[in-house]
Parts: structure tokens; C-alpha cells; sequence
């Protein structure tokens, strides 16, 4: 008997063994396939073997032990596209940002590469680090370092030089690019257009010189430039410098054929960003929306619009009357909308490739949903939706260069999927009914992303111990800056905001032989309440909280003519919580001691362990001028 079991115990074990061994194969049937390239969907079987397409056929023979996932009635697509974000930005006014929760929104979307031009380069490590280890779920990011010109746009922040580097010659430009390229960015966000849209005056636009030897500088290093660009006469420069990507609409009149010529023979992709200019309500609150803003965000939208209230139908959109009589208040941008929805007309139909892109993070244009949005409005400019949905997945994939990975449904390639009930490619609308979602072959729980979102918590990122010395301007750091603290984090200026900000200068002196301190000097810009502040992030590029609860306070030797005031953000960002405290400086070095135990310094409630920079201000009249010098910047116990 022992004996005519045995064959029947091996075979037992070899199919449990075949079904473990297959545990990573998923196959999705009765599906109809959009596969990226433009080609006609048509209903196949798609086999995923661990984060690799394995096979697209009409009929396959399932793998033994493979989940299958019976599809009928759903549309298969590759993982979605969008070109054009600001992953750190809230969307709604008067909330600060919650980049975790904004990748998690887009993964939930069916969203699984994003193009990022809202960080700067210190915080590629940290963030491309917490998404590597899972401590973030998010899609597949690509991190723009910003170039703009000196008064140009993308500097008008008050967010410091390092945050958008400005060039005004050939030669600035090519020693930006090689600036960054420690980083190792993705792709370059160059600013070329300082038009503002009639509704300010115009700011510096960038020379073709100079565009053309950052471009040409950029592609030397395999890395694609995407630029702001929204005047006709700045889009045939950037045509000619050869720019990947316009990654905004031509706003200001019909395009002609110069234009048309010069982007077909560069082959530069068009992403006009139509969710961040349409004129709609931004109150808005559709299903899908309100399940990707959190608490706080929804809460602002009150009384939220209905569809029917919001001209959200597609046969609208193009309807300046219809658009006139239910947002009144938008009158004014429908001439640069008519304009918008002419040119995506004519440059689609004159065979200029086009990307998915949202500017998201601007005010309304919300994370993930206006991706979806963007491929509608797509569709009202005269694309057909398999159009609309190649713009956002092959041909996206195409602009940064990507494709032979990702954008397409085809053997080899990443498993980004997307499976959507109904038939976009027939009914764009469809497009927002996402049902599943997966990243490298892995599905995304998403029930857990829209539990995060709703969370009124910010997403918790573990903090870091922090150091006793914090700069004594004594060492080198890396990527070979002599402004990078004893933590290895790089000093980055900030100023009072807009195209007249305090100038500063800020670098390493000596103080006496053999030792060094910072020295700041400033003019007070002619505005209202000017100041400039000197920070140093006590993470790299402020990413992660720091925990400082073991120390009492900061303790720095300091000079300088008058008062002062320290910031200490922290990661509370919800209630833009920081401590603060005044302090005094004279001509003579002191030391001076700040005790963290005054709750009367703390904008919220202190708790010391969520830490994320040290700012010092100084804020003086406008025209002063002011200096200060530090030095052996610490905790102290």
C-alpha cells in the first residue's frame, strides 16, 4: 500500500510545488487590450510572471498555479502618464502639501509614472530612497532639476537659488547642467517663457543661445529637457533648440506652420496641460475626487459642484456660452481657452505627437484625478480617445525616453496595468472607472491608498536621530560644495517672494586663521515686509523629520547688528507648525543659547521630534542693509 502511495504523495508535492512556483504569475482574460501604440484594442489574454509582461495573445494556455483574473466587460491599458506635476504641493489654497499622499492619489488613478518639477536636487536621495524602501507606496517618479533666467519664472518663489538655478548665457547654461548632474536628475524643467498670460507684467524669457546649449549640454548626459512654454514665438525657440517636451499649451495665438515644422523635425511632444487652464469651478467634487483628497483638502470644497452644475460634460467643454453662463466668474479666461482647444485641434491634426500632462499641484488641478481629466479635455480638443489614452502611456513614455520599459502592453516590459471597466477608447469618461491597478506586476491594494488619503494625519515617514553638531564650517560634504553642513545637507537660501526679492549673498569666510563661519549680507528689497533667511536642513533637503528630543535647545556663536529670529519648521506641516525665537547680535562674537522648553515659541504644539530645519531670519525695513555671521551651530543638553 506504502508503495502505491508514494507516486501518488510525489505527484502531490510536485503540483504544490508548481502552484508556489506560479504564485507570481497572474493572468488576466476576456479583457479587451489597449496596448499603447495606437493600435486597434482588441480582446486578448495578458500573462504578468513576476513584474514582467510575459505574454499578449488571443488565446494562451494558463500556467499552472497562475491567479487568473476574468476581465470581461473591462478594457486593459498600459499604466497612465502624467509629464507635468508639482509632487510636493497641496491643491487647495491656504494647506501646505502632503507629497506622499499626492503619489498615493496618482497610484490610485491608475497614474504609475509621474514627471516631478516641484523638488530640487538635494531631495532626489531621500525621496527616491523612501519610495525604493517602501516606506512610500508611489508610482514610478522622475525628478526634475530647474533652470530658469535671472527675474524669470520658476524663481519668483522666494525659494532660493539652488531650488531653480538661473543662467543667462551658453556657458551658465552647460555649468547648470553639469552642476546637477551628481544628483543624477531625470529629466531638466527649463523656464524659456516669461509671458504671464496677460494677467501680469511679462518676466524674462530665455535666449535660443542659451536654450540651445543647456538642450544640447542636457542630451550629452541622456538627460530630456522639458520646458514651461506658452507664447507661439517661445515655442518655435524651443522647437529649434530642441527641446523633448513643450510641457504647456501655447496660449497666446493660433499656431502656425513655422511652429508645426520646427516640432515635427525635432519630434518634440506637445503636453498642453489643459485641466490646469480650463475654466471650470475648482469646486468641483466628483466620486472619484473626493476619494483622493484628504479630510482637510475636501472640507474646502463647500458646497461642492455637481457635474451638471460644472459644464463637466464633455459636449461643453468647447462651449464658450455654456461655459459663460455656469462659471461667470471664469469669463475672463475664455479667449485663451478658445485659443487652447484651436491649437490642439491644429497641431494634432498636422501630426505633432502629444504627451499627458497636468501641472497638478496648481491651485485645483488636483493630483491624479485631473490625469484622467486631461484625456477628456483631450478628446473636446479634437483627439479620438485611443488617441488621447496613446498621448498618455506610449507616446509619453516616448518623450523622457522610457519606452523600451514602460507605456505599452507588449512581452519584456514592465507590468504597469491599469484595468478600467467600460471602453475609453470608445467612451473617454470611462476612463475614470479604475478598478485595478498594478505596478510591476504587483496589484495595488487600492482600498489602503484611499484609506491613507483620508486620513487628517500627514503620512508618517520615520524620523531621524538628530546630531549634536550641526555646522562648524570646518568640513567639505559632498557633491563637492564647501556650503554643506557638518549633516552633509546642503544651506540653501530663501527670500521674501516675487520678481523683486531681497538680493543676498551668502558663502564661507574666514573668521580667523584656520577657522571658518557663515557670512550672510542682504538688501532689503522695496516691499512691504522684505527679509531674506539662511536654512540648513537638518535631513537632506528637509525630506525626513528629525528627532531632537534628547536636546534642550540650539546654541550658535553669532555677529551681526541687531535682531534676529530663529525658525525650526517642523514636520507638522498640516498647521505649518515651527518654533521660533528672537535673538540679538552684536559686532563681537557671542554665544547664544535657545531653549526649546518656552511652549510660548511654538506655533503648535512642540514636541521637538519632528524637526526639519534651522532658518535664520533677518527682517528690516525695505532698503537696509543687513549681515550676519555664524558659527559652531549645535544642539546642546
Amino acid at each position: 500500500m506504502r508503495l502505491l502511495l508514494l507516486p501518488l504523495i510525489l505527484l502531490s508535492a510536485s503540483l504544490l510545488s508548481a502552484v508556489a512556483f506560479n504564485s507570481n504569475v497572474i493572468v488576466i482574460t476576456g479583457a479587451t487590450v489597449i496596448d499603447g501604440t495606437g493600435e486597434k484594442p482588441t480582446p486578448k489574454t495578458v500573462v504578468i510572471r513576476n513584474d514582467r509582461i510575459e505574454t499578449v495573445a488571443p488565446e494562451v494556455e494558463i500556467p499552472v498555479g497562475a491567479r487568473v483574473i476574468r476581465a470581461d466587460g473591462h478594457t486593459l491599458l498600459p499604466g497612465l502618464f502624467d509629464l507635468h506635476t508639482h509632487l510636493p504641493y497641496a491643491t487647495v489654497s491656504g494647506l501646505a502639501g502632503d507629497w506622499p499622499k499626492n503619489l498615493e492619489a496618482y497610484l490610485y488613478c491608475g497614474v504609475t509614472s509621474v514627471v516631478d518639477f516641484g523638488s530640487y536636487p538635494e531631495t532626489f536621495e531621500p525621496m527616491r530612497r523612501l519610495i525604493r524602501t517602501g516606506v512610500i507606496e508611489a508610482p514610478r517618479i522622475s525628478l526634475a532639476a530647474r533652470i530658469t533666467t535671472p527675474g524669470g519664472h520658476g524663481a519668483e518663489g522666494g525659494r532660493g537659488d539652488f531650488f531653480t538655478l538661473e543662467v543667462s548665457t551658453p556657458r551658465e547654461a552647460r555649468a547648470a547642467v553639469r552642476r546637477v548632474l551628481s544628483y543624477q536628475p531625470d529629466v531638466i524643467k527649463v523656464f524659456t517663457d516669461g509671458w504671464r498670460y496677460g494677467t501680469a507684467p511679462e518676466m524674462t524669457s530665455m535666449n535660443e543661445e542659451t536654450l540651445t546649449a543647456l538642450v544640447d549640454e542636457a542630451h550629452r548626459h541622456d538627460i530630456e529637457v522639458l520646458s514651461h512654454t506658452v507664447t507661439l514665438e517661445r515655442a518655435k525657440v524651443a522647437a529649434r533648440a530642441g527641446v523633448d517636451v513643450i510641457a504647456h499649451a501655447i496660449c497666446n495665438a493660433e499656431a502656425d506652420g513655422e511652429v508645426i515644422k520646427s516640432m515635427k523635425e525635432k519630434g518634440t511632444t506637445y503636453v498642453p496641460t489643459l485641466s490646469v487652464y480650463e475654466p471650470r469651478s475648482r469646486a468641483i467634487l466628483t466620486p472619484l475626487l473626493a476619494t483622493v483628497l484628504d479630510l482637510l483638502a475636501r472640507a474646502t470644497i463647500n458646497p461642492p459642484l455637481t457635474p451638471s452644475q460644472n459644464s463637466n460634460s464633455i459636449s461643453d467643454i468647447n462651449n464658450p456660452a455654456v461655459i459663460a453662463k455656469t462659471n461667470p466668474a471664469q469669463s475672463g479666461r475664455l479667449q485663451r481657452w478658445q485659443i487652447l482647444q484651436n491649437n490642439t485641434a491644429a497641431l494634432h491634426k498636422a501630426g505633432v505627437a502629444f504627451g499627458v500632462g497636468t501641472d497638478a499641484g496648481v491651485s485645483g488641478t488636483y493630483h491624479g484625478w485631473a490625469t484622467l481629466r486631461e484625456l477628456q479635455l483631450l478628446v473636446a480638443g479634437g483627439l479620438t480617445p485611443l488617441e488621447a489614452i496613446t498621448a498618455a502611456t506610449g507616446n509619453a513614455a516616448r518623450a523622457i525616453k522610457v519606452d523600451y520599459e514602460r507605456g505599452s502592453i507588449v512581452p519584456g516590459k514592465l507590468a504597469d496595468l491599469v484595468l478600467v471597466e467600460g471602453e475609453p477608447h470608445k467612451n473617454i469618461r470611462d476612463i475614470e472607472r479604475v478598478k485595478r491597478v498594478f505596478l510591476g506586476g504587483r496589484e495595488v491594494d487600492r482600498e489602503k491608498l484611499s484609506h491613507d488619503i483620508a486620513s487628517s494625519s500627514v503620512t508618517p515617514i520615520p524620523a531621524l536621530k538628530a546630531r549634536e553638531l550641526i555646522d562648524d564650517f570646518e568640513g567639505s560634504g559632498s557633491h563637492g560644495s564647501l556650503d554643506r553642513s557638518r549633516l552633509d545637507t546642503l544651506w540653501v537660501n530663501s527670500t521674501d517672494p516675487g520678481v523683486d526679492p531681497s538680493p543676498m549673498i551668502y558663502g564661507r569666510i574666514v573668521r580667523e586663521a584656520g577657522n571658518h563661519a557663515l557670512s550672510v549680507t542682504g538688501r532689503m528689497a522695496e516691499k512691504e515686509r522684505p527679509f531674506i533667511r539662511i536654512n540648513v536642513p537638518l535631513s537632506r533637503g528637509a525630506i525626513e523629520p528629525v528627532d531632537a528630543r534628547e536636546f534642550d535647545g540650539v546654541r550658535f556663536d553669532v555677529r551681526g547688528d541687531g535682531d534676529y529670529r530663529l525658525f525650526v519648521p517642523t514636520y507638522n506641516i498640516r498647521d505649518f507648525g515651527y518654533f521660533q525665537a528672537p535673538f540679538k547680535a552684536t559686532s563681537q562674537w557671542q554665544t547664544v543659547s535657545i531653549s526649546f522648553s518656552s511652549p510660548a515659541q511654538a506655533t503648535v504644539k512642540w514636541t521637538g521630534d519632528d524637526l526639519l530645519m534651522l532658518s535664520f531670519e533677518i527682517a528690516r525695513p525695505a532698503g537696509t542693509f543687513v549681515w550676519l555671521e555664524l558659527d559652531n551651530i549645535r544642539f546642546y543638553k
